[in-house]
């Protein structure tokens, strides 16, 4: 299996690791990608809600 990594050390020692550290290093990119969407979406829905009040 071959797997993509950020930096040569982080491939490097996901490869020759364990799978439980593999599992823990996906899911921190996960949340790291989940993140900035969501504060995204925060935004957004604060500025939808704040324009739909002021139109009231």
């Amino acid at each position: 299996m071959e797997s993509s990594a950020q930096c040569a050390m982080c491939k490097a020692v996901v490869e020759n690791g364990d799978p439980s550290l593999a599992e823990g290093v996906n899911d921190g990119i996960a949340y790291l990608m989940v993140f900035p969407y969501l504060l995204i979406g925060v935004l957004f829905y604060s500025l939808y809600r704040y324009k739909k009040n002021y139109k009231n």
